[in-house]
């Protein structure tokens, strides 16, 4: 439940739905076992589990979601190698050469045939609308997945306008000189680990990990122009994470502190202690984007 990367987004115009009228819409795409033939199924579940039928859970404003995704693994050294013998054997009882147009067909009858048989892999993507900031959080490091849960929640309720976070100074270099200048925010302390890059579109790549990152091995990179693109960090001693040049925060850890301000609530009331868990979580998380887009000069218009 507690989310472990944020992919942010700026809502463009109002969110003025409702926790009912939202959850009504996602039922027209609430999620549906594979079928035998199918290689990926997508759908909304119960962001609080098999005690809640409500596909959107609101909590202090904001809306909690859950997207399950069901994909068919089907290894493509099983389909080439299944794709090389039927060429050969076309090649070798016909006695012509089977071109690429035939090549995919035949692919595509494999993957078919293939497909009922695979094995399975179920995944779960956490999301979060929060209106009065204008701001949609997704559980997700992946660009391509967080824009899984966006084009399906436009397919749900149609326009869903969003926009990815722009800052006025540039993550790279403001980053570059936290390390370069020894001082990062007076809220921040570095972690142990970051990732440099070289200029340019062929630029090598260093990752530390496990250093002091005032060291002499890091100011020798930096030196040599090598540029910050990942850097760990611990906010205000309630979040840790890697936050990268995307502004996509990684590895996010909260605080032991702050996990357990709900220990006292019966572990048998799993509802009510997955909801307080959503309002604290997500409290902080709103709270660190708007202190990240700050560390950058603010919100770029």
């Amino acid at each position: 439940m507690w989310f472990k990367n944020i992919r942010a987004y700026r809502l463009t115009s109002p969110f003025t739905v409702t926790a009912e009228q939202l959850t009504e819409r996602l039922a027209a795409r609430a999620f549906a076992p594979c079928a035998k033939s199918q290689a990926l199924s997508m759908g909304w579940v119960p962001p609080l589990g098999e005690q809640s039928e409500a596909l959107a859970h609101a909590a202090g404003g904001r809306f909690l979601l859950k997207l399950r995704r069901e994909e068919k693994l089907l290894p493509a050294t099983v389909v080439r190698e299944q794709l090389e013998e039927k060429v050969a054997a076309i090649e070798e009882e016909q006695a012509r050469k089977v071109y690429r147009k035939e090549r995919l067909s035949l692919k595509d009858e494999i993957v078919q045939d293939c497909l009922p048989r695979a094995f399975s892999r179920t995944t779960h993507i956490h999301a979060y609308i929060d209106p009065r900031g204008n701001w949609i959080f997704i559980d997700s490091a992946s660009a391509a997945r967080a824009e899984e849960v966006l084009n399906l929640l436009r397919d749900c309720i149609g326009s869903f306008p969003v926009l990815l976070p722009q800052v006025n100074d540039a993550p790279v270099a403001t980053m570059t000189a936290w390390l370069a200048r020894r001082k990062p925010p007076e809220d921040v302390e570095l972690g142990t680990e970051c990732e440099l890059r070289e200029p340019g579109e062929d630029g090598g790549v260093v990752r530390c990990r496990g250093v002091d990152l005032f060291s002499e091995e890091v100011e020798t990179h930096l030196n040599a122009g090598r540029q910050v693109v990942r850097l760990a960090l611990r906010w205000d001693e309630r979040v840790s994470l890697v936050l990268g040049e995307d502004l996509c925060l990684r590895r996010l850890k909260f605080a032991d502190e702050l996990m357990k301000e709900n220990e006292d609530i019966p572990e048998a009331d799993q509802a009510a202690r997955l909801d307080a868990d959503f309002a604290l979580m997500s409290d902080a998380v709103s709270s660190l984007q708007e202190r990240v887009l700050a560390m950058f000069g603010g919100a770029a218009e």
